[in-house]
């Protein structure tokens, strides 16, 4: 919350850069931000697929005030948890205040990051949750539903956990639509992570069109919010479609929901500024506790001599 509300206060953060390479196939991926108020700066690197078709997230953390690298995380084990939490600082400023059912479509452990974060801003009492394999999805509903308060239960198709829902999460790898948005009720508010890419999507043109659409970076919304595009390109909306981005919806720059009915949709393809604010959050509590291997790096001024 802190960090998207720098963000909304003119913070700088950058959408990822993707660069893809053909044999071996695989994707090395940057993005970027600075927030002050934190005194931290950083992001993420990561490649996927390659050789060793896995992936690995490093974190880079810089000292925002002098500029000193203060720390090298491993970014892959709190992804689920960073990535969550932005999408709990949408729903607690685009959400209605009642809303307490949650459908989830995806099983995997970005979806868990998501509930968990949700989970922490509203008082849940039902969570729907779909995944095209039946194993997964009841595996998932039987650790969620031992983990919350809710009542957490699998269903046999994505309209069974979204007809009702107050909120909707996608967490997915899908590459087409997997809902109908006909069936959002008014007052929904949907949160789409899984996809950031230009020819893929995870809502609907109809979602987009009946929603007050919000992105975690405007740019980010025209480059590979794949959802956002394919509505730009049948002419359903246009690029003043988007209402604003969540930095400017929580620092109070613009009103987040307005009223009980309208439908929000929070686009969150992953930026530098939860990334940031998590991994100084990690690296202050493993500096206190005295954690953590020292690494001695030079400042410029000694080791670029060309020497």
């Amino acid at each position: 919350r802190a960090g998207y509300r720098q963000r909304g206060n003119g913070a700088p953060a950058e959408p990822r850069t993707k660069l893809l390479n053909r044999e071996p196939p695989g994707m090395f991926t940057t993005y970027a931000a600075v927030l002050p108020e934190t005194g931290a700066m950083g992001g993420y690197m990561y490649s996927a697929g390659f050789g060793a078709t896995d992936a690995w997230f490093m974190t880079p953390l810089f000292d925002a005030e002098s500029g000193e690298p203060l720390a090298l995380l491993d970014g892959a084990s709190m992804n689920p948890f960073k990535t969550g939490a932005a999408g709990g600082v949408a729903v607690d400023v685009l959400a209605r205040d009642d809303a307490s059912t949650v459908a989830v479509v995806g099983s995997g452990p970005q979806a868990k990051g998501q509930l968990r974060a949700i989970d922490a801003v509203r008082d849940l009492e039902t969570v729907w949750v779909y995944s095209p394999t039946k194993k997964n999805r009841e595996q998932f509903a039987g650790e969620m539903d031992r983990l919350l308060d809710a009542s957490v239960a699998a269903v046999a198709s994505s309209a069974a956990a979204v007809e009702g829902a107050d909120i909707v999460v996608t967490a997915t790898t899908a590459a087409e639509p997997v809902f109908d948005g006909d069936l959002l009720e008014p007052g929904t508010h949907v949160t789409a992570m899984g996809q950031y890419h230009p020819d893929k999507r995870e809502l609907d043109t109809t979602t987009i069109a009946r929603a007050k659409y919000v992105p975690d970076l405007r740019e980010r919304a025209t480059m590979d919010a794949g959802s956002f595009l394919a509505a730009v390109d049948e002419g359903v909306v246009d690029e003043d479609h988007i209402y604003a981005e969540l930095g400017e919806v929580v620092a109070g720059t613009v009103p987040g929901r307005e009223d009980d009915d309208e439908i929000t949709v929070f686009d969150s393809g992953g930026t530098g500024i939860e990334t940031v604010a998590a991994a100084h959050m990690l690296y202050e509590k493993a500096r206190d506790e005295g954690l953590g291997t020292t690494i001695d790096f030079s400042p410029a001024s000694e080791s670029l001599t060309g020497e």
